[in-house]
C-alpha cells in the first residue's frame, strides 16, 4: 500500500504521466483490495473510464459484491449514464452492507430527474435502515427545500442541527432560517439567522430580506450596511436598502444609497427609477428627470418610468414636453391605453379639445373597467356636448361606484337632458 500511497502523491504535485504507468505496472500483480484501490485513486483524480475498467474486472469475480455495484454506480453517475448507475444500484441485495448507501445513490440520480416522490420513497426507506444517520436527514430536508415543501423539511433540519451545525458547506441554521421565512414565519426565521456568524453576502442578503419581512427595517439596514462592507458589488441589495431608509423616513439616506448602487451598477434600470422617485421626494425634479430619462433609455417600453416622467412633467406645467416625449417615443400608438389617458390629459390641459377627444376615444376601448377613468372621461364628454357618450361613460361608472351622489346627480341631468 506504500506504493501507491507514492503514486498518490504523484498525482498530487501534478506528475500524472508516471503516476498513470505507475498504477499500470502495479495493476499486474495487485490483490483484489488493492484494485479496488486503484480504481477509487483513479477516481479520485478524474479518471472515471479506468476506474470502472478496474471495477469490472473485480464484478467478474464478485458479481453480487455490493461494494463494487455500488462504486460502479458512482462512476456511471459522474459520467452521468444515470440508466446504467440505476440498473446497477437495483442489482444491489437488500441483505448487502452497502444496500443503504446504494438508496442514497438511488435518491440523487432520481432527483436530479425530477422524480422527487420516488427519491423520497428511497430516503425514506434508508432512514429505516440507518435511523440515527443525520446524513440522510439533511438528504431528506435538501430534497423537500429544494421542491417548496419547507414546512416538510423543517423537522429533518432540526434533527440534524441537533448533530452538526453545517454539511457540505451547507449551514443547517441558515436552512432552517430560511425555510421559516418561506412559511411567512419570520419572527422564527429571525432567531436562527441572528445565531448565524457568517459573513457570506447571499446569507446576510436573506436575513435583511426576513428582518424587511417583519418590518424591522432598522435591523435590515444594519445587516445589509454589513453585506456592502463585504461586497459592495452586490447590486440587488442598493435598492433593497434604499427602500428600508425610506420606510424609515430617512429619504436622502435612501437616496445616498441609490446613487452609490448606480456607481457599481449603471445598467438596473429600477435603480434609476427609484432615484427618480426619490428626487421627487426631496424637490430635486430636475435631476428626477434625468434619471426617469436614463431608466427609459435602458428600458423604452419601462412603463413604471414613463409614468413617472409625464407625472413630473405635469408637476412642473410642461405640458408641451409630454406631447414631444411621448411622440419621439412613439407612445401614442403604443398598446397601452394609459398613454392615450396621458395624450388625452395633456391635450385638455393644452386646450387643444379636438385632440383630447381623439385620445379619450382611444382610451376609453380599454379602460371601461377603470372607474377614475370612467368618471373622467364621462365629464370631459359631459363638457364637449357628447351627452349619449358621457351617459353612457357615467353609467358604466356608477354601476361600479353606486354610492357616488354628484355622479347620480349628474347622470339624472344627463337624461332629463336627453327629452329637451
Amino acid at each position: 500500500m506504500e506504493k501507491l500511497e507514492e503514486i498518490v502523491q504523484l498525482f498530487e504535485i501534478g506528475q500524472v504521466e508516471e503516476a498513470l504507468q505507475l498504477l499500470q505496472d502495479f495493476m499486474k500483480h495487485a490483490t483484489d483490495e488493492q484494485m479496488f484501490t486503484i480504481s477509487e485513486i483513479y477516481s479520485q483524480f478524474g479518471f472515471f473510464e479506468e476506474a470502472i475498467n478496474v471495477l469490472e474486472l473485480l464484478l467478474k469475480k464478485y458479481p453480487n459484491e455490493g461494494q463494487i455495484l455500488a462504486g460502479l454506480a458512482h462512476m456511471y453517475i459522474e459520467l452521468e449514464e444515470d440508466d446504467k448507475a440505476i440498473q446497477l444500484i437495483n442489482d444491489i441485495d437488500q441483505d448487502d452492507p452497502f444496500y443503504g448507501q446504494s438508496l442514497l445513490h438511488l435518491a440523487d440520480l432520481y432527483q436530479a430527474q425530477g422524480l422527487f416522490e420516488v427519491a423520497e420513497q428511497k430516503l425514506l426507506e434508508a432512514k429505516e435502515i440507518y435511523p440515527d444517520e443525520f446524513i440522510i436527514d439533511f438528504a431528506l430536508g435538501e430534497l423537500l427545500f429544494s421542491i417548496g415543501q419547507t414546512s416538510r423539511a423543517l423537522p429533518f433540519y432540526e434533527r440534524v442541527l441537533k448533530e452538526t451545525d453545517q454539511v457540505n458547506e451547507v449551514l443547517i441554521e441558515e436552512r432552517i432560517a430560511e425555510s421559516y421565512a418561506l412559511i411567512g414565519k419570520y419572527e422564527d426565521a429571525l432567531a436562527y439567522y441572528s445565531h448565524i456568524n457568517s459573513k457570506n453576502p447571499n446569507t446576510l442578503f436573506k436575513y435583511g430580506m426576513t428582518a424587511f419581512q417583519q418590518k424591522q427595517f432598522r435591523l435590515a439596514i444594519r445587516v445589509w450596511e454589513e453585506l456592502l462592507e463585504v461586497d459592495p458589488y452586490y447590486h440587488t441589495v442598493y435598492r433593497e436598502l434604499a427602500t428600508a431608509w425610506k420606510e424609515e423616513g430617512m429619504v436622502q439616506e435612501a437616496y445616498d444609497t441609490v446613487k452609490k448602487g448606480l456607481m457599481y451598477d449603471a445598467f438596473d434600470k429600477s435603480l434609476y427609477l427609484l432615484a427618480g422617485q426619490l428626487a421627487v421626494q426631496l424637490k430635486n425634479n430636475k435631476q428626477a428627470i434625468q434619471y426617469l430619462e436614463e431608466a427609459i433609455a435602458l428600458d423604452p417600453d419601462y412603463k413604471e418610468a414613463i409614468i413617472a416622467l409625464i407625472s413630473l412633467y405635469k408637476l412642473e406645467g410642461e405640458f408641451e414636453q409630454i406631447i414631444a416625449f411621448m411622440t419621439a417615443n412613439e407612445l401614442d400608438v403604443s398598446d397601452e391605453p394609459i398613454y392615450h389617458w396621458e395624450l388625452a390629459r395633456t391635450y385638455n390641459e393644452l386646450e387643444m379639445y379636438d385632440k383630447a377627444v381623439r385620445y379619450y376615444e382611444m382610451a376609453n376601448e380599454f379602460l371601461q373597467h377603470d372607474v377614475d377613468f370612467l368618471k373622467e372621461f364621462g365629464y370631459f364628454m359631459m363638457e364637449e356636448g357628447q351627452t349619449d357618450i358621457a351617459l353612457d361613460a357615467l353609467e358604466k361608472y356608477i354601476y361600479k361606484e353606486p354610492s357616488d351622489e354628484e355622479v347620480l346627480s349628474h347622470i339624472e341631468r344627463l337624461k332629463f337632458s336627453s327629452f329637451d
